[in-house]
């Protein structure tokens, strides 16, 4: 009995010292696998939430752009500090499967999870599109086209009788509809879209009281619109164009030709012509105010606001005549006869040949 108890306490013994070195390396294992995953998971964290762009940056995605082609481009432009946590965040999120079209704006200090969160949502940042003293549609169409995807001949073939009609405007004064001022777009959006867009806006600016004024005057907006893009085209002062307003007001309502110069440069595809001579008031075009009364079929240039609202707010004088002033500051003299305005006229010419202009 002694002998049995003996073997089992040296049994024991042997155990015991066996058991504390299997422990030792189980927790030296448990200790190293942790400092991995802990290394592992700190990289990972970085990975998603570390600043990673560089630079403000607006990156263009096309239509059908792929999203190797996008890692090129912020490759190629070096926008981003590390590629390769931006491929893993893609990767995890499933943004190459799901690239979407437009221009975003990466802003310098952006994380690898805010970029792949935007891309991947379509987050576009908006565009301002800024358009003025725009006179020919072709002129118009290149100047949006900078601004959009859309290019310029989808823009130009807006102007087609069947579009002009679907908006309920003519062919002729279908400008009218676009009324120049600043506007937020997606780069992504379509003539189509852009084109139904304006069409809100120009419904929203003429509210009941311009249209009243219309009315008070016997114009329709696209008429009063017309006007105004003589006035616009005569004057670019502001505070004179209410004046240059009531002139042309006072000449239709006695039935006397507007006899406006810009009506004949437009009608001749010239605005680069600084003289009107007597040959030009010839041209045979119904845009030709010499040999044509009332006023022409459509808008010479697009309309502003300021111009617009220049013809609803014109000023009341006895005025119907008037002309550069010798000066060349850009304002006119005006004149209540014929004989005070071919006075004026003559200054004016005068101050022309001094400085040998002919044409």
């Amino acid at each position: 009995m002694f002998q049995k108890k003996l073997i089992m306490a040296l049994q024991r013994k042997q155990y015991s010292m066996v058991f504390p070195k299997v422990n030792k390396y189980i927790i030296l294992f448990f200790a190293v696998a942790l400092l991995v995953a802990g290394a592992r998971a700190y990289q990972l964290f970085q990975y998603i939430f570390k600043e990673n762009v560089k630079k403000e940056y607006v990156l263009f995605i096309h239509e059908g752009d792929t999203y190797d082609q996008v890692l090129k481009t912020l490759t190629d432009n070096e926008v981003l500090y590390d590629l390769k946590a931006f491929k893993w965040v893609s990767k995890k999120k499933k943004y190459p499967a799901a690239v979407k079209p437009g221009r975003y704006l990466l802003k310098k200090g952006m994380n690898t999870n805010q970029v792949v969160n935007m891309l991947r949502a379509g987050e576009q940042d908006p565009v301002n599109v800024v358009f003025n003293n725009i006179r020919f549609k072709e002129q118009f169409a290149g100047a949006i086209s900078k601004y959009l995807q859309a290019d310029s001949l989808s823009l130009l073939a807006l102007f087609s009788p069947e579009t002009a009609r679907k908006y309920g405007f003519l062919p002729e004064n279908f400008s009218a509809m676009f009324i120049p001022n600043t506007y937020q777009f997606y780069w992504t959006t379509s003539a189509t879209e852009f084109a139904d867009r304006m069409k809100t806006e120009y419904d929203r600016f003429w509210n009941e009281a311009r249209k009243t004024k219309a009315q008070q005057l016997g114009l329709t907006p696209p008429e009063v619109a017309t006007l105004a893009s003589i006035v616009q085209e005569e004057t670019n002062k502001n505070d004179e164009k209410p004046i240059v307003a009531g002139v042309y007001l006072n000449r239709l309502k006695k039935g006397i030709p507007l006899q406006a110069d810009p009506t004949v440069k437009f009608a001749m595809g010239d605005f680069a012509i600084q003289r009107v001579l007597n040959s030009h008031l010839e041209t045979e075009s119904p845009y030709n105010t010499y040999r044509y009364a009332g006023l022409p079929p459509g808008p010479i240039s697009f309309a502003e606001i300021s111009s617009i609202d220049a013809v609803l707010n014109y000023q009341k004088h006895n005025y119907l005549y008037f002309c550069a002033r010798e000066d060349f500051s850009g304002y006119h003299n005006f004149a209540r006869t014929l004989s005070e305005h071919n006075r004026n006229a003559e200054k004016y010419r005068s101050a022309l040949n001094k400085l040998k202009i002919w044409k």
